[in-house]
């Protein structure tokens, strides 16, 4: 399994390889007529089952399968399809066909959409009765592995639905953040930043997922605790189309001000508060800094005990790549 994951995160190329194929544009033409020709074009399209254990070449092999017997992935973490990008996709498939086969495996009735359900959508809409496929012998972890891949690399998930399918990734097959991080190809900070949204304030979630606000802003509003400044802060960050840089500048001098009204004398910067947001969204790990610049200490802080382990090996890593 360890190497199927690293070939995960190297992409999708990787692990299904660079096929390519058309199918017939022609509404009426069905899987039988792809192959002979256009001789049997009022035929229903016959599909083909592979057996289980299949030669690597039959595993490779295009086959035209009935869109009616394939379903969509279950692990599919889009929430929502761009209706306008399926109909120009449509369109597409209209005139040239299905240009790249959809990953399709085996299920308990038909056929289960491994990658290309945008592809599968548009040529529904476009009236084709058959598809190009590959069959692939895939387990379910790697299916929700390659649904959110493929997503990332061919149409980039919003940043809730990419939190929710990586917790439900490491809730249902306990893998832990570094693994998946190397599983699909990104940081574990990243991962760690990303789960942390879902903790946000409703009203920042659903700037997320509209779009609104992304990852880096979510980060910055992180240095805000109170609920109501946050949101507040938010919406004014959608509102403005402020950068990130910028609204990491507005969290930072607001919670200086917050600080500075409870302690009368505060030596801690803006300056300071910066670097700590800057470090606390790079390790994946809340990062305070105690101390007048001379002397002090730098705080992580944890909320649980896969937090703790997960800053024990971060330091454990550093400690080895220092010697």
């Amino acid at each position: 399994m360890a190497g199927k994951k690293q070939a995960l995160g190297r992409g999708l190329n990787a692990l299904f390889g660079e096929i390519e194929t058309a199918v017939p544009a022609k509404k009426d033409i069905g899987a039988g007529a792809a192959r002979d020709g256009g001789k049997n074009a009022g035929a229903k399209p016959k599909t083909k089952k592979p057996e289980t254990g299949m030669p690597a070449a039959a595993e490779n092999a295009v086959l035209y399968i009935d869109i009616d017997e394939i379903k969509p992935n279950s692990m599919q973490p889009r929430q929502s399809f761009d209706s306008a990008a399926i109909e120009e996709l449509a369109a597409s498939i209209e005139t040239y066909g299905v240009i790249q086969p959809v990953i399709l495996k085996q299920a308990k009735n038909g056929y289960e959409l491994v990658a290309g359900e945008r592809r599968w959508r548009a040529a529904r809409k476009a009236g084709l009765r058959a598809v190009p496929a590959i069959v692939r012998e895939v387990t379910s972890e790697e299916n929700a592995l390659i649904a959110i891949i493929e997503n990332m690399q061919r149409e980039n998930l919003n940043t809730v639905e990419e939190a929710m399918a990586f917790r439900t990734i490491i809730g249902k097959y306990g893998m832990t953040q570094e693994a998946l991080a190397k599983a699909v190809g990104k940081s574990r900070p990243h991962i760690a930043n990303t789960l942390r949204t879902l903790h946000m304030p409703p009203e920042i979630v659903d700037m997320l997922r509209t779009g609104a606000l992304t990852l880096g802003h979510a980060n910055a509003l992180g240095a805000v605790k109170e609920t109501d400044a946050q949101v507040k802060l938010a919406e004014k960050i959608a509102k403005d189309g402020l950068s990130v840089r910028e609204a990491e500048r507005l969290a930072a001098a607001q919670a200086e001000k917050k600080a500075a009204r409870a302690k009368p004398i505060s030596s801690k910067t803006n300056e300071i508060r910066i670097v700590e947001q800057e470090l606390t969204s790079t390790m994946g790990a809340k990062v305070v800094i105690n101390g007048n610049g001379e002397k002090g200490s730098v705080e992580l802080r944890y909320y649980d005990r896969q937090g703790l382990e997960e800053i024990i090996e971060l330091l454990r890593s550093a400690g080895a790549r220092r010697k």
